[in-house]
């Protein structure tokens, strides 16, 4: 029994010690979206908006931009807006949306940086996905988007390197 359990803990330690260093020499792909377009009608609400008719096409439309990079977490705020934004991907896919506090993007940076996942879809808003952009590439180089900007997604990779510094290529598209 005594053999049992020393080849089990052996085992255990390895495995988790494999995944510490594995992490260190992982390749990332984050992508950050805003949510699709919200609903301004003069009955939404202010606050916490649902999509508009074509915020839900675009939702939709993600699934075929975003679905090719396989991601396995899918993040967003707890706002309407974005979990309806991230909710064809989830359901396509079959995961859940995981939710992140937008005012505190450095925790999200932190999660991402981990290596706890290889493919990741994070959606935010106007203000947060450029600031979580460049938290990622370490520059000051996207500004906030415009109100009425839905169509810009970051997609970020990362190589990252035990004893070097990251690699990281960042590129926008539009869809």
């Amino acid at each position: 029994m005594k053999i049992i359990f020393s080849l089990l803990l052996g085992l255990l330690l390895f495995t988790f010690a494999g995944n510490s260093v594995f992490a260190q020499h992982r390749k990332l792909t984050v992508i950050l979206l805003r949510h699709a377009e919200k609903d301004v009608s003069e009955n939404a609400d202010s606050a916490n908006p649902e999509l508009s008719a074509a915020g839900k096409l675009r939702a939709e439309k993600l699934v075929d931009v975003i679905g090719k990079y396989h991601p396995d977490a899918i993040y967003s705020t707890d706002y309407i807006r974005t979990r309806a934004t991230a909710r064809p991907l989830a359901r396509k896919l079959n995961m859940l949306t995981l939710i992140y506090d937008e005012r505190n993007l450095s925790q999200m940076n932190d999660l991402i940086m981990s290596g706890k996942f290889k493919r990741i879809v994070v959606v935010g808003h106007n203000t947060t996905t450029p600031a979580l952009a460049n938290m990622l590439i370490k520059e000051d180089k996207y500004k906030r988007l415009g109100e009425n900007e839905y169509d810009k997604i970051w997609i970020v990779k990362i190589r990252k390197y035990k004893r070097k510094p990251n690699k990281v290529k960042e590129k926008v598209i539009t869809y």
